[in-house]
């Protein structure tokens, strides 16, 4: 199995898979998402550390049991080779009401049939209220009009 499009990047390449990573995440189904990754996939997200698709899958699905209504915009920060650098944010709130905002940085590293071997993230969140958001377009492909986030002031 491969996923385009594949290393080494150009600037085009690296946009384009920035992009279908954002359309897998926002589509918020666990088991299409962790496709993306290599059968071994390392992470690091906040404080877990997810190995391998199974794990993934697992940390996704309870992910997105829990944070509701996910809207998340990935912008490309840098490239070269085999990695790709990107800055996001994404809002969703609790089954409680209350909306969070919250912005990362990730670093990816790609194996040559084009899955990601590793996700280096790190996130910082804050509360927001519901006339805040700013990612409010329906769910799922954030629409190709709709502004990233420099176009945000984000």
């Amino acid at each position: 199995m491969s996923r385009q499009p594949l290393p080494p990047f150009s600037l085009d390449t690296a946009r384009e898979k920035v992009r279908l990573a954002e359309d897998g995440w926002n589509s918020r189904d666990p088991a299409r998402v962790a496709l993306a990754y290599t059968e071994d996939t390392v992470w690091r997200n906040r404080a877990e550390f997810p190995k391998g698709r199974p794990e993934v899958e697992a940390f996704l699905t309870r992910k997105w049991a829990k944070e509701l209504d996910y809207r998340l915009i990935k912008e490309l920060w840098a490239f070269a080779e085999n990695r790709i650098a990107v800055r996001y944010a994404y809002e969703y709130h609790y089954d409680s009401g209350n909306w969070f905002r919250a912005y990362g940085n990730e670093n990816w590293e790609f194996a040559a049939d084009g899955l990601m071997h590793h996700r280096l993230a790190s996130i910082n969140e804050h509360p927001i209220v519901e006339g805040d958001r700013k990612f409010c377009w329906k769910l799922g492909r954030r629409p190709d009009d709709y502004p990233g986030l420099s176009d945000l002031g984000l």
